[in-house]
């Protein structure tokens, strides 16, 4: 949408509301809605401002120490959300409304530098120097229940309904049972100006994922961030919930597989450039454990690792081979790597910032990349296995070089921090399982 179309809705009342959001740490939408007419007469000269706690909670909100830019010392003072006008777009699900991103700066002017936002955009800077354009999409499952989010949470999220009762992997009959709601999401998204490609089961119990063609990195985190929220929503308003939690069961966990190439004035780099696609590859291999937590940031995460499970244990590169934490895929100008160590919790500017720094620097050293992987990499003694904790990701996180020079000091200690308070706050908790061993038989 550009910007006189929206204003010339507003004068036709068909606009009322102005969504003015930009994606916290936790990889979610937050911000204000806005009066169409405040956002065109003062928000899109001025900005509007926000406290800048909003980069420094816990995913329950809780104000935590630890944090450089904002705390109880600092005063907890407030950042400016400028809007990228760029990403003006309708929301068809609130009715006469529209949305736009906003870029975080300070009052000076100065980039909030640990924004997500601002960490990706530095990396697509650092390709733009090279003369490379990043293009990617995020493919992410979800777990679709019959229940609304206020009744799983007065169930303590335990005896939830799934929307399907067996696997419906690629099947056409299990997923009719939830085309209403699968569709609604599709339709919407379209009309909101992302390009959706298909939709199909899972292997879980209400297992699904909906996917979108590539774009630049930018477009394709912002369309991610966007896409999660209003999925959510729209599962609300039809009486049922969403999750994206990574591990919900023992069951297939909730993947993020990311499609990533690269793209210059003639065209895709990689099916040109064979040196250059080798070295970008060996780069994810060699620098993915140390940036591991930028792709699985939450405790939970770590437990969708598992073997035979579809989603890797493995450091390890393949020809369309879904065992490999790597899977090369496509061929000719298609061909991409496919990222499958994400988990559909993590937040897509990070995800793709860490994929950018580790192919940067293969490059930067010429990395020759290894041999290709055969057979089935959950049997492989001989590589490097992803971090199995958080906390194993966090320690590889703050010894690495790399993380530094591509982030900076500021943007690794911020990070570090937030994996330290998630770290304290599951280390404080006492879970089911522990009640259940030990009440009686302890």
């Amino acid at each position: 949408m550009e910007l006189d179309e929206l204003r010339t809705q507003v004068e036709a009342g068909e606009v009322e509301t102005v969504l003015l959001a930009f994606t916290d740490m936790q990889g979610r939408l937050q911000g204000k809605r806005l009066t169409a007419r405040h956002f065109l007469d003062e928000v899109v000269h001025h900005g509007a401002e926000g406290c800048n706690y909003l980069l420094a909670v816990d995913v329950e909100m809780n104000t935590v120490d630890g944090y450089e830019m904002s705390s109880w010392e600092r005063g907890y003072g407030d950042f400016e959300m400028h809007p990228d006008l760029s990403t003006l777009r309708p929301v068809p699900w609130h009715p006469a409304t529209v949305m736009c991103l906003a870029d975080l700066a300070w009052a000076d002017g100065s980039e909030v530098l640990a924004s997500p936002r601002q960490v990706l955009r530095a990396q697509v800077a650092r390709l733009a120097a090279r003369g490379w354009t990043p293009f990617a999409s995020t493919e992410l499952e979800f777990l679709v229940f019959q229940d609304t989010y206020e009744a799983a949470w007065h169930k303590h999220y335990r005896e939830l309904v799934p929307a399907n009762l067996y696997n419906v992997d690629y099947s056409l009959l299990g997923t009719a049972r939830v085309e209403p709601l699968i569709r609604r999401i599709r339709n919407a998204m379209a009309d909101a100006g992302l390009e959706v490609e298909n939709s199909k089961g899972e292997c879980n119990y209400g297992q699904h994922e909906i996917n979108f063609r590539y774009a630049d990195a930018l477009r394709a985190a912002d369309g991610h961030s966007i896409y999660k929220n209003a999925a959510k929503e729209i599962a609300a308003q039809e009486g049922m919930s969403i999750s994206f939690i990574a591990k919900y069961n023992e069951r297939e966990g909730n993947s993020c597989h990311i499609h990533f190439s690269l793209a210059d004035a003639e065209g895709p780099v990689f099916a040109r450039d064979r040196g250059v696609f080798d070295s970008f590859l060996a780069g994810q291999l060699a620098y993915m454990r140390e940036l591991t937590v930028l792709l699985a940031p939450n405790v939970n995460s770590y437990k969708r690792f598992a073997a035979g499970s579809f989603a890797p244990t493995t450091i390890a590169w393949g020809h369309d081979n879904r065992t490999c934490s790597l899977r090369v895929v496509g061929h000719g100008a298609g061909l991409r790597i496919e990222n499958r160590s994400g988990g559909a919790d993590l937040n897509p500017y990070l995800a793709l910032s860490a994929l950018i720094a580790a192919g940067l620097r293969g490059v930067e050293e010429g990395l020759e990349l290894e041999p290709v992987y055969e057979g089935n990499a959950y049997l492989a003694t001989d590589k490097p296995r992803l971090p199995s904790t958080l906390r194993e990701a966090r320690e590889l996180f703050a010894a690495s070089e790399l993380a530094r020079a591509a982030f900076g000091e500021h943007v690794v200690a911020h990070y570090l921090n937030a994996a330290d308070v998630e770290l304290a706050a599951f280390d404080a908790a006492v879970t089911d399982w522990e009640l259940r061993r030990g009440f009686e038989r302890l």
